[in-house]
């Protein structure tokens, strides 16, 4: 009898991310939770934001990302749903973690697999950075930031070789919807259902579990 092997996730996750409403509120509240700052990234050019970067272990990272200042304001609208009133409201109650990156290998086989539409695939730089990333037309998050946005790395170094190690690692990814069977489809259908657990809830909410020297704390 022949056996197949089971194929490989087109995904894993690459990193967290986390809005807020001016990149000084994400580094400090970060800081106050971990008891280490992150360290600045750098200006997304195209999209009128920047971020700054704290690694969790391995190629994982969390991103505090917000609207830059004296960035230019784009033609379209911001990814990750930046430029959405609602949401930008309650960044200014407090910093939160919003949504997730996967990276892949093959980004156009990965996009086509999601059964929820995840946007166009755009190529961005940033120094010697080279990456392309999903963004939907509407800047929206896939899923209401359940489903991931892909990424995929078109350099040999990932960024995290970059980071200075923390001592912090993720724990645990989990959420709350009201309408949880298409999410995990989706998921699934990346081979990422594994990565993150989504259970029923009337509300809406994105948590990640980190191990850090003070213990563990939740974003």
């Amino acid at each position: 009898m022949s056996t197949r092997s089971r194929p490989g996730p087109l995904a894993t996750l690459d990193h967290l991310v986390l809005a807020a409403a001016t990149l000084a509120d994400g580094i400090d509240y970060v800081a106050s939770l971990t008891g280490t700052a992150p360290v600045a990234g750098g200006k997304h050019t195209a999209m009128g934001t920047h971020n700054a970067l704290l690694r969790l272990g391995g190629e994982t990272y969390l991103e505090i990302i917000a609207v830059d200042p004296d960035g230019t304001r784009p033609a379209r609208r911001r990814w990750f749903d930046l430029d959405d009133v609602a949401l930008q409201a309650e960044l200014v109650e407090r910093p939160r973690l919003i949504h997730w990156v996967a990276r892949t290998t093959d980004i156009e086989t990965a996009a086509a697999a999601s059964p929820l539409p995840l946007g166009s695939i755009h190529p961005m730089q940033r120094g010697d950075f080279r990456w392309r990333i999903t963004i939907p037309d509407d800047g929206a998050r896939p899923g209401r930031g359940f489903v991931p946005t892909l990424i995929q790395w078109d350099v040999p170094t990932h960024p995290t070789a970059r980071l200075p190690k923390s001592g912090i690692t993720l724990a645990q990814l989990a959420g709350t919807h009201p309408e949880p069977a298409p999410l995990r489809a989706a998921l699934a259908a990346l081979g990422l259902e594994g990565t993150m657990s989504i259970s029923y809830d009337r509300e809406t909410r994105i948590a990640a579990m980190l191990r850090t020297p003070r213990g563990m704390v939740t974003l």
